[in-house]
């Protein structure tokens, strides 16, 4: 009894990740993070220089479409904190094959580059990335606060 009452007189401190899917709108340059079908938070996002369509081939600077997972952290990288998504899939890797291509790869939800002296609003106000998804770094911050490896996401034009 005295563990339920303590459970219950520290429920609402708690803090709870229950983010269950990610999906990104190319189109509106925009990330949501959803919970139980709903969205719970928004970021404005930059994409590669070349954002429409399905990234096909390592170097067309498209961002991929389909459903894909959050893999793994990265802290020390060339962008303020990461995390990877599982582009390429199997199908993606099977289509490039097709065509005698690399699909490319290491794409991630990143912060701006480490040394971004200009501000994170101008930057973000323009597709500069080579395929992945860029936040600020704030946004970041707030992202992988919220989000666990293993959660889909879903990116779509």
């Amino acid at each position: 009894m005295k563990k339920l009452l303590l459970l219950l007189t520290l429920a609402p401190f708690a803090v709870y990740s229950a983010v269950d899917l990610v999906k990104v709108d190319k189109s509106k340059r925009r990330l949501y993070l959803i919970e139980n079908e709903r969205i719970t938070h928004e970021f404005r996002i930059a994409l590669g220089k070349q954002p429409k369509g399905h990234k096909s081939e390592q170097g067309d600077q498209r961002t991929p479409e389909g459903r894909y997972y959050l893999q793994f952290i990265l802290e020390d990288s060339e962008f303020y904190r990461s995390i990877h998504i599982s582009y390429p899939s199997l199908d993606d890797r099977l289509g490039a094959m097709i065509f005698n291509r690399d699909p490319g790869g290491n794409i991630k939800i990143h912060g701006l580059r480490n040394g971004e002296n200009r501000p994170a609003q101008f930057v973000q106000s323009f597709d500069w990335t080579n395929g992945c998804i860029a936040l600020s770094n704030q946004d970041m911050d707030t992202f992988l606060s919220l989000v666990k490896e293993g959660t889909p996401i879903d990116i779509e034009w």
